[in-house]
């Protein structure tokens, strides 16, 4: 992949944007507004090879253009990001709720990335996977672009064992352990993904480790909301989610009911030297230390 021509700032890289056509400067009017158009005129627009573009350019539709643009406004998110591993090529942290892994909307500096980024010194660290903003645990991060790749790769074609916590109510009814199936789709501009007939594209085993509602995922596929769908279709949302079964309206700067979800293990084969890794969040769910939960001796069959 062909490296942005404006190097991150203060942790955030820059935006690109794909032109419709016409005078540069008028169509950033149009559709983004005079501050971005400002942008042009002032010469912090460049194209794909750095070069800084006049506002009366006329670019080809499509042509991506690439700017800074202005932070938005963000609730601080109280919380800190322990660390659990870090080499020349690694890391690893222990991810809180509310923070999502990678600036997208109105989620940029308040961002695993982008704080991980300022803290470290890392202007190229870039996330192996992805963490939805509000599940906790285990996130591994790349620290330069040679060998970005290869992680993500890892991660892409499901080389990477995931294990998960989650805590929910207990239905008798359900006999545990068991393998949930169903085809998931998610759309973009919709809060929730939906389950839809057909071949089904998403596989978690749901087992539950101790009788007070602590269960243990092992997801086998990594659609988006997976395990919150497959426990909410059992009939055992979990707790503190505010998407499933139903969409709960939560102020952004509300951090008091956090998902009860967490990345509790990540193990595979490090694709450069070939050695096993293993890490494991230090994170407790209520009354249930998180080592023995994921120790425990339930048959995972």
């Amino acid at each position: 992949m062909k490296r942005p021509p404006l190097p991150p700032r203060d942790g955030v890289g820059p935006a690109r944007l794909r032109v419709l056509g016409g005078p540069l400067g008028e169509e950033l009017t149009s559709r983004f507004g005079p501050e971005v158009a400002a942008k042009a005129i002032a010469g912090e627009v460049v194209d794909s090879d750095g070069a800084v573009l006049d506002p009366a350019t006329v670019l080809p539709a499509g042509t991506s253009v690439y700017l800074y643009r202005e932070l938005p406004d963000e609730a601080p998110v109280p919380f800190d990001i322990p660390m659990l591993f870090q080499d020349q090529n690694l890391v690893v942290v222990d991810k809180p709720h509310f923070l999502a892994t990678m600036p997208r909307g109105r989620h940029v500096a308040q961002t695993a990335l982008v704080r991980l980024r300022r803290q470290l010194g890392l202007p190229e660290l870039s996330p192996a996977h992805r963490l939805d903003r509000l599940t906790a645990g285990v996130l591994v991060f790349t620290t330069h672009r040679e060998i970005r790749g290869a992680y993500q790769t890892l991660f892409a074609r499901g080389a990477v064992d995931k294990t998960y916590l989650a805590r929910a109510a207990v239905d008798p009814s359900t006999s545990l352990p068991l393998t949930v199936r169903s085809r998931i789709v998610k759309r973009r501009g919709n809060l929730q993904a939906v389950e839809e007939p057909g071949e089904p594209n998403a596989e978690t085993v749901v087992e539950l480790v101790s009788p007070d509602g602590l269960y243990r995922l092992t997801p086998r596929t990594g659609r988006t909301h997976q395990l919150r769908m497959h426990m909410a279709a059992l009939g055992v949302p979990i707790y503190g989610d505010p998407l499933y079964p139903n969409v709960v309206d939560v102020a952004a700067d509300d951090f008091s009911t956090p998902l009860q979800l967490l990345a509790g293990r990540l193990e595979f084969d490090d694709p450069i030297h070939g050695g096993r890794h293993e890490f494991v969040s230090q994170r407790r769910l209520p009354a249930q230390p998180m080592s023995a939960a994921l120790d425990a001796g339930v048959d995972q069959r």
